[in-house]
């Protein structure tokens, strides 16, 4: 990734560490926090193409060295991403390890080595404190890039011995006009698109050019139909057993939400779920705010149990949730 792609909203981050390495006062190791979906994991790329470049021009990685085809290949020995192994995993403590034994090593090609860690709050107990041992002896050109979601999930031993970059949703206006320019949108689409997602432009792009608006669409419908007594719980808990279950809930989350403002404001339009207007006007004229509610405080239990990796039953997880959505239009 070149810095051509760094996203315009990040434009003040950038700058500021730019300032940074060229008063050769880079630190060792940054902590890139912010929600989903607003840029981190580009930054990161951005930054590392930089520091591994060995003809960068105006602060802007060359494109052509034999580093910069590495990084474009996705070869390159001086850059290590540490991930899951599986979605909802942690990152194991065997991983730091082997990221430690590498970076006992001397860099390859004679610059920066980069470790691109994401997302840092996987990190577990035991692989937690072995990061820390980098993180006190980190070696010389050595930047740890940690990209983070839920900073407060990381131990505060980690936390404190990186310098934190915060990434706020940029403005509405702003991702508008980027969505529209990157996806060919009217306003309007790109406007829905970024109101299902809470803003985040890159959550709004994965949206629209993934299988995530099928995966909504078929929950959508399932929810409509579990209200008419047209499906049973388990049916559709099965039918969503391969989703993506984090933003299950926050969908179904967002729906409640909208169910409070509609009974709050005398039945005014849905401020997200503007397509389910309808069904979700119908729930609150039904619907009593201690059920909305206690389903709301439901999903936030289940989300913070995915978080933390308790690996509950999925089946079970879906099917009480939408058995307690049921009961709302009864």
């Amino acid at each position: 990734m070149s810095a051509e792609q760094l996203f315009p909203w990040c434009e003040a981050q950038w700058q500021r560490l730019l300032q940074q390495r060229a008063a050769d006062r880079l630190p060792h190791a940054l902590l890139l926090s912010g929600p989903v979906g607003v840029g981190k994991e580009g930054f990161a790329e951005t930054l590392a193409s930089l520091l591994l470049c060995h003809q960068p021009n105006n602060d802007t990685p060359c494109g052509h060295c034999h580093s910069c085809e590495l990084h474009a290949a996705g070869h390159h020995p001086d850059l290590v991403r540490v991930s899951p192994e599986a979605e909802g995993k942690p990152i194991k403590v065997d991983q730091v390890r082997e990221l430690i034994e590498h970076l006992h090593s001397t860099a390859q090609q004679g610059g920066y080595r980069v470790v691109i860690m994401s997302p840092a709050e996987s990190l577990n107990t035991s692989s937690a404190n072995a990061l820390l041992k980098i993180l006190e002896e980190p070696g010389r050109n050595t930047l740890l890039l940690l990209v983070c979601h839920q900073p407060g999930q990381l131990m505060p031993t980690i936390r404190s011995r990186c310098q934190r970059i915060d990434f706020a949703t940029p403005s509405a206006e702003q991702s508008e006009l980027w969505l529209q320019q990157k996806l060919k949108l009217e306003q309007d689409r790109a406007a829905q698109l970024l109101r299902l997602c809470h803003g985040a432009p890159l959550k709004a792009q994965a949206l629209y050019e993934g299988d995530l608006l099928e995966q909504r669409k078929k929950l959508m419908s399932g929810l409509a139909d579990l209200l008419r007594g047209r499906m049973a719980a388990t049916e559709l808990a099965q039918q969503l057993l391969k989703a993506d279950l984090l933003q299950c809930l926050d969908w179904i989350n967002s729906l409640l939400s909208d169910i409070v403002r509609i009974q709050l404001a005398d039945l005014q339009e849905p401020a997200v779920n503007a397509d389910m207007k309808r069904m979700l006007q119908a729930i609150a004229k039904r619907a009593s705010s201690a059920q909305v509610f206690a389903l709301a405080d439901r999903i936030q239990e289940e989300r913070v149990s995915l978080l933390l990796r308790q690996n509950p039953n999925r089946q079970l997880l879906l099917e009480r949730l939408l058995l307690q959505w049921a009961e709302l239009s009864r």
